[in-house]
């Protein structure tokens, strides 16, 4: 059982983002519930809690490595070459810490969208004041 203000479940994750301009919910891989953005994906977490709820998301390129030093975060299999991460367990990280990383990844994906499109999506997601 999760820890209040720790780790962060599929429900968590698709209630965060799923108000956020732009952003599509599918199902692929069999149970893994993708968010993106124009066909392009910034998290990735299973629907059912297996894998401990692995949660796997880009990051900053200079990011990449310091992160993946860090206990309990590894490269994401197959797009760890995209400079994605999972995080194994989130119940050990803070929400607030883990909503931070899902909205730097989604500010990367729509950094590569065009300025057009970029435009429509605005104003982009900001963490509430406050929130955890």
């Amino acid at each position: 059982m999760a820890r209040p203000g720790r780790g962060m479940t599929a429900a968590q994750l698709e209630a965060l983002c799923g108000r956020w301009p732009g952003v599509a919910r599918d199902i692929k891989w069999g149970v893994n519930l993708v968010l993106s953005i124009d066909g392009k994906m910034f998290a990735v977490t299973p629907l059912d809690g297996s894998e401990g709820g692995r949660l796997s998301f880009k990051v900053a390129d200079e990011r990449f490595l310091e992160l993946t030093d860090q206990p309990g975060i590894i490269p994401a299999p197959y797009l760890a070459r995209a400079r994605w991460i999972s995080i194994v367990e989130p119940t050990q990280f803070a929400t607030a810490e883990l909503t931070a990383f899902v909205l730097d990844s989604h500010a990367l994906v729509c950094a590569k969208l065009t300025r057009k499109r970029q435009a429509e999506l605005a104003p982009s997601p900001t963490l509430a004041k406050g929130r955890t």
